[in-house]
């Protein structure tokens, strides 16, 4: 086979196989030979428990498909249901009252409080800049956003009067997260030979100075994060501060989920040996990106830790980075990279566990420029697990790869992303599935509105998109899975995380809305941007998490009855709200679609069908593709009507990217454009994709492109 060896009964993609065998196992020592027989005796235990997951997932989805089919046209019964749902197995009893036993986990995760990023690993700039977010300057922060209640900068360069504003502001988050005695930040003079700290209303808020009175810096810490505070009289801003302050920093983005799953396009060996290579260069801290900005030409490395001196002598060390988990594929997909013994293909998320994991085990080695985790754990987000059957698999699995690697048991951890309706409805037993190794769950409206809707999908039709978020099974999803992680015992050792806020542009009404995450007792949120991290992370200033998770604690929990009402239409609406519902899926749909499709992007600031700039990854394709199918299935929409609406959209979005030079025009182009052709396969079969899921057909049609955008360019060499 072209490009492929032999290792054992494996057939390996040559690239893969010799990274695998020379940048991954070589300078761990580890006997290659040994580490193949390994896999392949992994694999052969695994990979039929894989496809049978998968197989209960199709089973479990008929039964319930059959049972609304059989109470059609009846009023929906919510104790029928959930006896139902029992009598199959899709409900299983709670398990009595348990605690996490998780050890090992590192301060950002267990015991602070702030932001997190998620960024995809194919983009290494992106990447850089994510796990460069630990540190954010809250004076660019805010002079380049609107959440600066002030005049917008005026054109020509630095503008005093925005600067002023800005200055303004960060000393008024100064005042609030570390007050001096008496006086405002705005009035206090700076240091001098006779008061050579700021008077501070709390002393102990000051870890460390360095420097003088003109130049150096204050490390002040309050809620567990830090802030630096830069005195400089020699920069402009400095020199026209009264306490020579030349800027304030505040420790932002506390991890970085490092992306191999919704946010890149990756269906073969080419595209994974590319992610597997980027999260090597972040392990091992030589990933660097040159690139061209303004005339200029810039490399970006990854940032070095910060030194300081405490007051009493001491060395203080303070991390450069983001701590980084690495999110790797669900249970469901295959890649081509490595092909079993029978010629099928590897479950891509078993190959992503033991590479990532042999990757993370240099961090653990010390091999890395930088250390990731301090404590010896490695840090895997495992998404799309259909209830404690499938986080049993995941803990199992990660229990052989450790054995595989020879690291002690429970040094891969996980995050088990709580967006399926399973998962949801079992949550207390998923966790306790994988007790001694979780360190994460969260929630998100994307994806776990698309099996909401992919689930119930023939007990009607479902409401408006838009009104989903307003009804009761969201609001019991959202407060469930906090009061159910805090019942077994995840504040101090996990994160309880809460979405995207998806608008990167839009960071006002960001800070008028996300303090909710952390006042709901989330000790992290996902943000769009390094700019964000810094800005949400006022949040966390403004909120004491862990207090209020300990208020939270003592609060009775959701039952199911509301988390399992499914979100069902009573009215039809308008011709004209019809007509809305599907272009706004519509466009959505095609905006994604055609940059995973025709150019392998996998996240990018999408325009939304108002020309808002939405941060999206492949969640949005989940949700309109299932709400478009849901409204074909019951006869609200016609498919000519789903037709016209794509077409028309089509259009709309050829606009929305003709400054693109290399962006492919759908319109007219029908039967021509795989991304079009691909977002009609994701509607119009959309019924039959396997829990809704959208990556077969994506993979399918950007396979099909790649070998076009190949063919092609052999016939232009020749």
């Amino acid at each position: 086979m072209n490009g492929m060896e032999m290792r054992g009964a494996l057939t390996i993609d040559r690239a893969l196989a010799e990274f695998i065998e020379n940048q991954v196992l070589a300078p761990l020592g580890r006997d290659v030979a040994g580490f193949w027989a390994g896999f392949e005796a992994l694999l052969a235990d695994f990979v039929p428990r894989n496809r049978a997951l998968l197989a209960r997932r199709d089973s479990l989805q008929a039964q319930i498909d059959a049972w609304h089919d059989s109470r059609a046209g009846q009023p929906f019964d919510s104790a029928a249901h959930q006896a139902f749902l029992r009598e199959i197995g899709y409900l299983v009893d709670a398990p009595a009252p348990f605690a996490i036993g998780t050890q090992n986990v590192d301060a950002e995760i267990a015991s602070m409080a702030g932001p997190q990023l998620v960024v995809p690993v194919l983009n290494a700039r992106f990447l850089l800049n994510a796990a460069n977010a630990r540190w954010g300057s809250l004076y660019d922060a805010l002079y380049g956003t609107d959440a600066l209640n002030a005049p917008a900068a005026a054109p020509g360069g630095y503008d005093p009067a925005r600067g002023a504003a800005v200055i303004a502001a960060a000393k008024a988050f100064l005042d609030q997260a570390a007050p001096l005695d008496g006086l405002s930040w705005a009035d206090w003079q700076g240091v001098s030979a006779d008061v050579p700290t700021p008077p501070l209303a709390d002393p102990t808020q000051l870890v460390a100075m360095r420097g003088d009175g003109h130049r150096g810096a204050l490390l002040l810490r309050h809620n567990g994060l830090h802030i630096q505070v830069t005195i400089d009289a020699t920069v402009p801003i400095g020199a026209t501060d009264r306490a020579s302050i030349a800027d304030v920093a505040l420790e932002s983005a506390l991890t970085t989920i490092v992306d191999l799953e919704d946010s890149v396009a990756a269906v073969d060996a080419q595209d994974k040996l590319a992610a597997y290579a980027n999260w090597l260069g972040v392990i091992r801290g030589d990933l660097a990106e040159t690139f061209s900005k303004n005339g200029r030409t810039i490399t970006r490395a990854l940032a070095p830790d910060r030194e300081w001196t405490t007051a009493d002598g001491a060395r203080l060390s303070l991390a450069g980075r983001s701590l980084l988990f690495v999110r790797n594929v669900g249970h469901l997909m295959t890649n081509p990279a490595i092909r079993l013994s029978d010629g099928g293909e590897i479950p891509e998320g078993i190959m992503d566990a033991v590479i990532t994991s042999a990757i993370g085990a240099q961090d653990l080695a010390g091999l890395g420029r930088y250390r990731n985790s301090r404590t010896g754990s490695i840090y895997i987000v495992k998404p799309k697990m259909h209830g404690p059957e499938e986080c049993a698999f995941t803990n199992d699995l990660f229990d052989a790869v450790e054995d595989l690697l020879a690291l002690p048991r429970h040094t891969v951890k996980v995050g088990v992303m709580d967006e399926e309706r399973r998962t949801s409805a079992n949550l207390a037993a998923c966790i306790h599935a994988v007790r001694d190794r979780i360190v994460f769950i969260n929630t998100g409206f994307l994806d776990r509105t698309g099996d909401e809707i992919h689930t119930m999908m023939r007990a009607g039709p479902v409401i408006r998109k838009a009104a989903i978020k307003g009804s009761a099974w969201i609001a019991a999803y959202e407060a469930r899975n906090v009061g159910i992680g805090l019942g077994a015992g995840l504040s101090g050792r996990a994160q309880i995380g809460k979405g995207m806020w998806a608008a990167p542009d839009m960071m006002a009404d960001m800070m008028a809305q996300k303090i909710a995450h952390p006042r709901a007792g989330a000790n992290t949120a996902w943000v769009p941007s390094p700019t964000a991290a810094t800005l949400h992370a006022m949040h966390y200033h403004q909120c004491d998490v862990f207090a209020r998770q300990a208020e939270l604690a003592v609060e009775p929990v959701p039952g199911l009855d509301p988390l399992l009402t499914i979100p069902l239409a009573t009215t039809r609406p308008s011709a004209a709200e019809i007509e809305e519902e599907l272009d706004n899926n519509a466009q959505g749909l095609l905006g994604y679609v055609v940059r995973w499709i025709d150019q392998g992007v996998g996240c990018s600031k999408v325009p939304d069908i108002h020309d808002v700039g939405l941060m999206e990854d492949r969640a949005t394709l989940r949700i309109s593709s299932q709400h478009m199918a849901n409204w074909l299935l019951h006869g609200w929409v016609s498919r000519d009507q789903v037709m016209a609406a794509l077409k028309r959209m089509a259009a709309k979005v050829d606009a929305q990217n003709a400054a693109d030079p290399s962006y492919e025009p759908m319109a007219g182009r029908w039967d021509e454009s795989f991304a079009f052709l691909a977002a009609c396969d994701l509607v119009f079969n959309g019924v039959d994709q396997p829990n809704g899921y959208t990556e077969p057909l994506l993979h399918a049609w950007r396979a099909k492109k790649k070998a076009a955008l190949a063919l092609a360019q052999l016939q232009a060499a020749e």
